[in-house]
């Protein structure tokens, strides 16, 4: 077992009893492993004008919202659910920024209520803004050319995505802006998902300082994130360097701040990397089978509890769980990991390496914190897994309940 798998906290639960208390599959995060991942990113750069945007998307538990929120985080949401959400985990106005995507004016109308800035992706929003909300704030989305991301469906920037306003249309925001009196005090980007190289996400920050030179009076510019984990760790996979990556950003920021001016505050929004390595789902194997010279080991995480597989094609180690701790063999029987939904496409693993493995055995999913539970449903008419949290102190509390049945029904109009 490596140093990695070893101290995993995985290792320091009980997957037996949990699977008995709170049903399986089970969602397992761990509280200690949160914190230390959002203080590396609240920590990077020491600087009063440096802050941290947590990405609600990629997790919504309230309960690790509140973390974020005690640990100095702001937050980014994508919609009026999502700010409700924020609201509740206690975030105040000041700290949420409503990065919205082809919404509604109704949407906007919903941030502008709570006095919740608004940052938008298109000349047609921002005149859908303007009309609804004229001598107000807002912030501008803008679209590089270039991005980055694990997978096509995730690169959020460049010359084939939906997102953000070209370069080249700066002049015309501007006349939009100045046709309803609007004040533009901040612009950001987010470029793509689940880097390792900090390369082209400094090649992102110099183009995004590029454009923030040819506005006045900005307060803030917000680079986005996309900051990656290694999910192939126990392959040997490398950390994103971020000292090397900070030694890097910091003179760009300290210097366009001192050509620019004193005032103007930086942010990130690093996505997955709070939460990602944070959380695991303990599923149980119910059947063993070979069909045409492939062995396939049939589990209860479908892909209505983990989608990132079938959705991008993602990576995640997975463990079998014995004796209370996890247990892997990359010399083992090469097998296919399946769920229990009614689609060919449900696949957590193909061809991987495992010890041998029987009905009613324990399997761990690992880094699956990041877009798991967030992203489940009841396809199928499935329930939705628990979720816990192992706290520091090393007890475990239940920080959503299964689905029952009866929620199956919520909704209807009988």
């Amino acid at each position: 077992m490596n140093h990695l798998m070893e101290n995993h906290f995985l290792n320091r639960i009980d997957a037996e009893a949990l699977l008995k208390e709170y049903g399986s599959p089970l969602y397992v995060y761990d509280e200690k492993t949160l914190r230390e991942r959002i203080r590396d990113m609240v920590n990077l750069l020491p600087y009063p004008w440096f802050g941290v945007s947590c990405s609600i998307k990629a997790n919504s538990n309230l309960h690790l919202l509140k973390i974020v929120r005690e640990e100095g985080m702001d937050a980014d949401a994508m919609s009026p659910g999502e700010i409700f959400l924020l609201e509740k985990a206690g975030f105040e106005p000041s700290q949420i920024f409503y990065v919205c995507n082809n919404v509604s004016a109704e949407e906007m109308q919903y941030a502008l209520d709570r006095n919740i800035l608004i940052s938008v992706d298109s000349l047609s929003q921002l005149e859908t803004l303007g009309r609804i909300n004229p001598d107000g704030r807002v912030a501008l989305r803008f679209n590089p050319g270039s991005g980055a991301g694990h997978h096509e469906k995730v690169v959020t920037a460049g010359k084939k995505t939906k997102f953000g306003i070209q370069e080249d249309l700066v002049e015309d925001a501007k006349a939009i802006a100045k046709k309803y009196g609007l004040r533009i005090v901040g612009i950001n980007q987010h470029i793509g998902s689940l880097f390792l190289d900090g390369k082209p996400y400094l090649e992102s920050v110099k183009a995004l300082l590029r454009i923030a030179a040819r506005f006045e009076n900005l307060e803030f510019v917000d680079f986005g994130g996309g900051f990656g984990i290694p999910y192939r760790k126990f392959h040997g996979e490398q950390r994103l360097d971020l000292k090397a990556l900070a030694e890097q950003l910091a003179p760009l920021l300290l210097e366009f701040r001192e050509k620019y001016g004193s005032d103007l505050k930086f942010r990130i929004e690093p996505g997955r990397y709070p939460f990602a390595e944070c959380g695991a789902i303990l599923g149980t194997v119910h059947a063993v089978k070979t069909n045409y010279d492939t062995k396939y080991i049939g589990t209860d995480v479908g892909f209505n509890v983990l989608m990132r597989p079938i959705l991008y094609d993602s990576y995640h180690e997975i463990v079998a769980i014995r004796g209370g701790r996890m247990v892997s063999d990359p010399d083992g029987e090469k097998v296919t990991i399946v769920g229990n939904i009614c689609e060919t496409g449900d696949i957590l693993a193909k061809d991987r390496p495992m010890p041998e493995l029987k009905e009613g055995d324990i399997i761990g999913v690992l880094d699956a914190g990041s877009y798991g539970y967030t992203m489940a449903s009841n396809y199928n008419q499935r329930l939705r897994p628990a979720e816990v949290l192992l706290t520091q102190s090393g007890d475990i509390r239940l920080i959503r309940r299964r689905d029952t049945f009866e929620d199956l029904l919520a909704g209807y109009n009988f």
